[in-house]
């Protein structure tokens, strides 16, 4: 004889613990009936990773810039005092001169080197995959040991003297003379970075529609008004990305400068005069040799507020000719269009 279950019994614990588990399982458990918990615990070694060398050290480094602390003894709470001390440093304030200097003596020339190479790459010519190969190395070479052949190229008997000399011109001061100093660092900067912004610039290009092209051209747009009326406004957006890109490693050298310049003599880092004096070359300084954590903290913050604010205005500026530049575009197509329903 078949018994019926009573619906009363739903109701007994050990219904309401079947009920329980069945609800953990099914929050445990993706739509498709796969759990959450193996895919979460094989990503979650990269969030320890970041949480303890990332995002730790950020946050204690804003704590450490409000306190005077040598490395070793005990804390001292200083509040705003770091970074008052900070606006009253004038070595601070000529590591942030020469910063701009050099940023500025390498930047414009490397954005516009690779903006030229990255043209060349996209016109028809050979062993063009060879080319990226090479203009890419630089940026994957380490720096050490470039920065040590290049001390060798601008010693006063180093190579580009001796090709000075050879011409008739007297030898520079490379690594001795004030902007000697700060153009030898920009040309090995742009030698590092000239073949990486040439492959942004060439993956910009390759993204643009062939039918611009034709539009310009039907619309009567000769190679130049072509260049600056079709090819930079959609360039616009990769522009920005190497400018703000480069406006940060530019603000932030140092290898460079403390390599070419290094010394057991703290008076003498950033060479003659401190005219190679970074502000991260100033803050290892400070935090590393003077063991002035807390004031090494204060420049960092200070530094990265200077670095927002840059590439708040690269945005501004870009975006704005960005929106002028897709507008003409637009009237470009609309005229090609027309062209072609009349004929």
């Amino acid at each position: 004889m078949a018994t019926v279950a009573d619906p009363a019994e739903a109701g007994t614990p050990a219904a309401d613990g079947r009920g329980r588990a069945e609800g953990r399982r099914s929050r445990a458990t993706a739509p498709g009936g796969r759990r959450h918990g193996p895919p979460l615990l094989a990503i979650s070694p990269f969030y320890v990773l970041f949480a303890v060398f990332g995002a730790f050290p950020v946050v204690f480094s804003l704590y450490l810039s409000f306190q005077d602390w040598d490395g070793i003894g005990d804390m001292r709470f200083v509040g705003l005092k770091q970074y008052g001390w900070l606006l009253e440093d004038s070595v601070f304030w000529h590591s942030v001169l020469n910063t701009f200097e050099i940023w500025f003596l390498s930047t414009v020339p490397m954005l516009f080197l690779a903006l030229v190479l990255a043209f060349l790459l996209h016109s028809q010519v050979r062993f063009t995959g060879a080319y990226r190969v090479a203009y890419f190395i630089p940026n994957v070479t380490s720096m050490v040991a470039m920065t040590v052949v290049f001390g060798s190229v601008f010693a006063q008997t180093g190579l580009a003297n001796s090709a000075l000399r050879m011409v008739g011109m007297d030898g520079v001061g490379w690594l001795s003379s004030e902007w000697g100093i700060k153009v030898s660092l920009s040309i090995m900067i742009i030698w590092r970075w000239v073949g990486y912004n040439a492959l942004i610039f060439l993956a910009g290009l390759q993204a643009i529609p062939t039918e611009h092209f034709e539009a310009a051209r039907v619309d009567g747009a000769n190679s130049w008004q072509t260049l600056f009326r079709v090819v930079l406004p959609q360039l616009r957006p990769v522009v920005l990305f190497a400018a703000v890109t480069s406006t940060i490693n530019g603000l932030q050298i140092f290898t460079e400068s403390q390599v070419l310049f290094q010394s057991t003599d703290v008076g003498t880092i950033g060479g003659p005069g401190q005219e190679g004096m970074t502000i991260v070359l100033y803050l290892w300084q400070k935090a590393f040799k003077d063991h002035q954590f807390g004031y090494g903290a204060a420049m960092g913050w200070l530094l990265f507020a200077i670095i927002a604010v840059f590439t708040l205005i690269n945005w501004r500026l870009v975006s704005g000719s960005d929106r002028e530049g897709r507008a003409g575009i637009r009237s470009l197509l609309r005229r090609k269009g027309a062209a072609r329903n009349g004929r």
